[in-house]
This record gives C-alpha cells, sequence and structure tokens, in this order.
C-alpha cells in the first residue's frame, strides 16, 4: 500500500467539524525513523511523508491516486449519529437519578 485515503475524524479539543470535511492521501512511510544520537530527534530519510494531499470527494482522491500509479487504501469515516434531546427531559419525573 502506497497511500492511504481518509477523511480525518475532529480532535478532542474540537466541539465543530473544521477541517473534517476533505478527504486527504497520505503516503505511508518507507523506511523506519531513526534517532539523531546526538541530539536526540528523530528523523527519516523518507520526505514522502510530509506530503498531505487534500480533495473535495472521495472520488477525487481515488481518481488520482489510479492517475498517478499508487497502491491505495481507503478508510471509510465511522459516521457520527446524533440522539436528539430536550431540556425539559432534564426535569422529568421519570428521569433516574
Amino acid at each position: 500500500m502506497d497511500v492511504r485515503i481518509y477523511r480525518p475524524a475532529r480532535t478532542a479539543m474540537q466541539s465543530g467539524e473544521a477541517n473534517t470535511k476533505d478527504w486527504i492521501i497520505e503516503f505511508e512511510p518507507t523506511a523506519p525513523r531513526s534517532i539523531d544520537p546526538l541530539m536526540g530527534w528523530t528523523s527519516s530519510p523518507d520526505t514522502r511523508g510530509q506530503v498531505i494531499l487534500r480533495f473535495r470527494t472521495k472520488e477525487e482522491a481515488i481518481a488520482y491516486a489510479e492517475k498517478q500509479g499508487y497502491a491505495f487504501q481507503v478508510f471509510e469515516p465511522k459516521e457520527r449519529t446524533l440522539r436528539p434531546k430536550s431540556y425539559a427531559s432534564n426535569f422529568d419525573y421519570r428521569r433516574v437519578t
């Protein structure tokens, strides 16, 4: 697998859906990270790990990967389910406390 195609989830610090609408192509690392003995920083000779491509739709991302000849895997997002809530239900006499 050369690339991953996915739609990112929102972070723990977000309540909105910013930056979760686009589909992303990320390249898989081809070389393991190594630790610099002097500074202790991690580095890799693979520069494709820094590249992130954004697309509006999943079909555009798949078409790009196929055109470039990349092997890809698509990760479908887990859809969020909203349960209807009412402020009045906080004061319902049948509410278990």
